[in-house]
């Protein structure tokens, strides 16, 4: 299983969005260091609408989600981009 599938399997269960997308993002960074070609699974952004994350801060929510994706980010994911909004508020995506 890809690192983006469990990642969106992690979420799912914990969170149940109503909309989640895992992109991978890491080809942007081809370059960024030398030998990195911008393969693999390194870089990943996480835009997440969910009811779990009515009422609270911007900050409690990131911190839910690296929470949940620590072995994952423990295990090489090297930048990771959440997005996370509670139902009904606005998003740029």
């Amino acid at each position: 299983m890809s690192l983006q599938s469990r990642i969106e399997e992690k979420l799912e269960k914990a969170f149940h969005p109503e909309r989640l997308m895992v992109i991978n993002e890491s080809h942007l960074h081809a370059g960024h260091q030398p030998g990195f070609d911008g393969g693999g699974e390194t870089h990943m952004r996480i835009r997440i609408v969910a009811s779990a994350f009515a009422g609270m801060s911007r900050v409690a929510r990131h911190r839910a989600v690296n929470d949940l994706l620590k072995p994952e980010l423990d295990a090489g994911l090297h930048a990771l981009a959440v997005e996370p909004a509670a139902p009904g508020e606005p998003t740029r995506w």
